[in-house]
């Protein structure tokens, strides 16, 4: 429910209105689902090690284990960087979002408040974060669940529009053109490419399982199903409702491009709009007002957990791993919180460009790791294959391996190299810059490290499988039977 809750939020929300705009309903369908696979090749990746070797920090620890410490470095603190700073978006978002009731409001406000909850939140025990997720993940689901249902009601003709059923995939057409003044292939593909670029930003949150599995009570079975649960679960829900949105609204309608932040630019309050419906915005405000508020609690949470396996494999100052008497690494939890107060750039309109800078350098950090679990993965086996360590002995064992990680690792940064492309139609200098520096910052990092402490490449035979097994091996887990209708139904979900 983490992962869930971290993936499903803005990005499909509202971003899934402009990639409607940009691809047409097939195109952008056919991107989603591709993307999926990609997802799923991180996802399985990433469950194998992390159910073997359940340790903080997950993917970053396993890149400084299995193939090479200044890889780990540039890539966790770009990654935590991300997080950092996504969190002083939500709370800017979540400003923005009361203002849609009220517009003489100062956002200001909501970020100082919102800050302080949610750091408070972060430095209570880890079950109380998990409980709080829970239930702000649970009401998106619930939200987008109901909005299937409206809208294979108002596909139906249950609108006032009357029957709709695939009229919008076929006029004005399943693919839309993108940036070229052409109805040609070539502008649809590059259509289909941008929200292909866009897709993989709203997947992102998903890894989120590995990261928790350090906390996570019998990572050897809760961590498995977990994978399996994240990974189908976001798929239905990304896929259809982006099917259903298509169905309802056609990719030319002018709302879609809207630059708002709140519930007017949602594709969800959009076509309640065109059935007529006049109640619904303000419910997928709320809605957006709780996945905000979800996300920032995730963001600290993520940021802090992914420093303190920076600090476990040398990588970070030691004092940041201090922990509270129930585990809470308070230093790291207040340090990763206090990047929260760049929201208030947002306040003064000289502070949003540099705002919007930071931004978009944690807008690849995800895509990035998510290429560094694929390749950590392939590194993991054949650590494994030099110990002569079959697979067969594992928690869980990856499907179509090692090709699925190679698929995946290829894809990933494919996409991490072109996501800039529109740059380039026509060369926009700034334009460039803005969609490349976090690769630029991760390469700086990566070679500056190197240079600085003389890295080598982690040999397989080197490799550390080791640590953090052992420790879980050891370890006597006791079953857990929910005894409530309650806990019934939260250990079913």
């Amino acid at each position: 429910m983490i992962a869930m809750g971290g993936a499903v939020g803005t990005g499909l929300f509202i971003g899934s209105g402009g990639a409607l705009a940009k691809a047409g309903p097939v195109g952008c369908l056919i991107a989603y689902m591709f993307v999926g696979t990609l997802v799923y090749s991180v996802m399985v990746s990433l469950g194998e090690m992390a159910t073997y070797i359940p340790v903080p920090g997950a993917f970053t620890a396993y890149a400084n284990r299995f193939v090479d410490p200044s890889l780990s470095f540039a890539m966790s603190w770009i990654y935590w960087f991300s997080w950092a700073i996504t969190f002083a978006l939500e709370l800017s978002a979540a400003g923005i979002i009361i203002q849609y009731w009220n517009l003489n409001l100062n956002i200001a406000i909501f970020i100082a408040v919102f800050w302080v909850i949610f750091t408070a939140l972060n430095l209570l025990p880890v079950s109380f974060y998990g409980e709080i997720e829970f239930w702000f993940a649970s009401i998106k689901i619930i939200t987008i669940v109901g909005f299937m249902i409206f809208a294979i009601c108002i596909d139906a003709g249950a609108g006032k529009q009357g029957y709709l059923g695939f009229h919008n995939w076929v006029h004005p057409g399943p693919f839309a053109p993108y940036l070229l003044d052409s109805q040609g292939a070539t502008a649809k593909f590059l259509g289909f490419w941008a929200v292909l670029i866009q897709a993989a930003f709203s997947y992102q949150g998903t890894e989120l399982v590995g990261i928790a599995a350090g906390e996570t009570d019998n990572p050897r079975k809760t961590v498995p199903v977990a994978i399996r649960k994240t990974f189908y679960r976001i798929l239905f829900l990304f896929i259809l409702t982006i099917f259903f949105i298509r169905l309802l609204i056609t990719y030319d309608n002018d709302d879609l491009l809207s630059s708002a932040s709140d519930a007017s630019a949602s594709p969800f309050v959009i076509a309640a709009g065109l059935a007529g419906v006049k109640v619904l915005p303000g419910l997928i405000n709320a809605v957006l007002l709780t996945a905000v508020l979800s996300a920032a609690n995730s963001n600290v949470y993520c940021g802090s957990r992914i420093i303190v396996g920076l600090c476990t494999e040398g990588l970070a100052p030691q004092f940041l791993a201090k922990t509270s008497k129930e585990g809470v690494p308070y230093n790291v939890v207040a340090f990763t919180s206090a990047f929260g107060l760049f929201g208030f750039l947002n306040v003064s309109a000289g502070g949003t460009n540099a705002f919007n800078w930071l931004l978009n350098i944690s807008g690849v950090a995800g895509l990035i790791s998510w290429a560094c679990i694929n390749l950590c993965h392939i590194a993991f086996m054949r650590a494994l294959s030099v110990r002569n360590t079959p697979r067969s002995i594992l928690p869980y064992q990856a499907p179509s391996q090692p090709w699925l990680s190679y698929y995946g690792l290829f894809f990933n940064v494919l996409i991490i190299l072109t996501q800039g492309f529109a740059a380039f139609i026509p060369w926009n200098t700034a334009g460039f810059f803005v969609a490349y520096v976090s690769l630029i910052l991760f390469v700086v990092s990566f070679v500056g490290h190197k240079i600085v402490f003389r890295t080598r490449r982690i040999r397989p035979e080197e490799a550390d499988l080791d640590t953090g097994r052992r420790e879980v091996d050891e370890i006597v887990f006791e079953e857990q039977v929910p005894t409530n209708a309650l806990e019934r139904l939260k250990n079913w979900i």
